[in-house]
This record gives structure tokens, C-alpha cells and sequence, in this order.
């Protein structure tokens, strides 16, 4: 059982390792009963196809446990300055940088057309 968990955790990548293969975006709450933490998987619920043609992969930082990146919640809240206290949303390019940050959950159709807008997307889409 140890194993299996080591070796599926070995499989996820971290953001490193996503830089120029995918837009991560960070979901931070600091709980899983958050208010807003369900509003934005409620935002998200419907855009799976949107997300795969955007390249883009969903990290949760809930508390002290990530899902969707192998780094550690810790690495996270320092690389992307993320509040440990309150929600926040980070949309982070291919090319490693943050794009667009917010305190508040997100659309999903405001995300898209931020993506849509980035250099690298319009470059892909000709």
C-alpha cells in the first residue's frame, strides 16, 4: 500500500516540471470546508474540456495538503506568495510566471478568456 502511494505521488509532477507543458492554476484555502474554496470547485465543475484545450492543470493547497503537484504546500505558499489564512486563486503561465491572482473565486469563462489572452495561447491557436 506505501508503495502504490509513493509511486503515484512520484508520478505527479511539480510546477517545475510543468514549466512549458502546462498553465497550472493554484486553488489555496486554508481548509476544506471553506466557503469559497466550494465556490470555486463549483466554478470549475463544468470545465474540464475547456481546461484540457488550455493545457491547464488545477493544484489544490488545501491547509497542508496538495493535490495535483508533487511539491509540498509549504514550497507552494512561498513560490506563490499564497496567504495561509484566506482563499486565493493563482493562474500560473507556461513559461513559470504568474498571470493573474485574486482573493475572490473565479469564473470559469473569465479564466478562459485570460488563457485565450496569453501570448503563448494565440501563438498555439495559429
Amino acid at each position: 500500500m506505501i508503495l502504490a502511494l509513493a509511486v503515484a505521488a512520484a508520478s505527479v509532477p511539480s510546477l517545475a516540471e510543468m514549466k512549458w507543458q502546462r498553465r497550472v492554476l493554484v486553488v489555496a484555502a486554508p481548509g476544506a470546508s471553506d466557503a469559497a474554496l466550494a465556490a470555486q470547485r463549483e466554478a470549475l465543475r463544468g470545465w474540464r474540456r475547456g481546461a484540457e484545450d488550455r493545457d491547464v492543470q488545477v493544484v489544490e493547497v488545501i491547509g497542508e495538503r496538495v493535490t495535483g503537484a508533487r511539491d509540498t504546500a509549504a514550497a507552494l505558499h512561498a513560490r506563490l506568495r499564497l496567504p495561509a489564512d484566506h482563499f486565493a486563486v493563482v493562474l500560473v503561465g507556461k513559461d513559470g510566471t504568474v498571470a493573474f491572482r485574486s482573493n475572490q473565486p473565479v469564473a470559469a469563462d473569465t479564466l478562459q478568456r485570460r488563457i485565450d489572452a496569453m501570448p503563448m495561447r494565440r501563438a498555439g491557436q495559429r
